[in-house]
């Protein structure tokens, strides 16, 4: 069972990363801020429509306060996912970083971890499945971290991005969130 463990985490990583080279599927997460960064901080606002909590997610408490004193968050480029898609993610992964009391650092700010999110999808049967794979880094490019996973979207029409929903990709971010700040609490996250 180890060995399939061992073996399985690889190969869907290489899996998902060789569905990644197209440079169009390249999203930068502080794009979607509502107002231009102040003072080096990414400023998020929640989106009309954008619910806070969906039935299918599971919201992140807040951190330790000298966790989240000491944690400036910056995302990379998100690869593999439409522009389209990926906007719902981009926008929750903010405001659930931010509700859990994580700083948001710009592109030109100093940031104490480095989030780059790496996204494929599979269809088989009518169903699409989105698969992810974050890796979190300090500031010296040096990988700390590793979350990923899977998310069944809806069954619905066409194949690929164009059949993942918004909920989708909403509660990706949520578990996303909720397994970096477990980790950053010294969890198992």
């Amino acid at each position: 069972m180890r060995f399939l463990l061992a073996f399985a985490g690889p190969c869907v990583a290489a899996t998902v990363l060789s569905a990644c080279s197209n440079t169009q599927d390249v999203l930068e997460p502080s794009a979607v801020a509502a107002s231009p960064p102040a003072q080096g901080v990414l400023q998020a606002e929640t989106p009309q429509g954008l619910p806070v909590e969906t039935a299918s997610t599971s919201a992140s408490a807040p951190l330790n306060p000298g966790i989240a004193a000491r944690t400036r968050l910056r995302f990379d480029p998100i690869v593999g996912a439409t522009a389209e898609t990926a906007a719902p993610l981009t926008q929750r992964l903010a405001l659930r970083a931010r509700a859990s009391g994580i700083t948001l650092a710009s592109a030109d700010s100093p940031a104490t971890h480095v989030l780059k999110g790496y996204f494929s999808t599979i269809t088989e049967g009518g169903q699409t499945t989105v698969i992810y794979v974050w890796d979190v880094y300090d500031t010296t490019g040096n990988r700390l971290h590793r979350i990923n996973g899977q998310q069944k979207a809806p069954a619905g029409q066409g194949e690929g991005w164009a059949s993942v929903p918004p909920a989708t990709m909403q509660a990706i971010a949520d578990s996303t969130v909720g397994q970096l700040t477990s980790w950053l609490a010294g969890g198992t996250g």
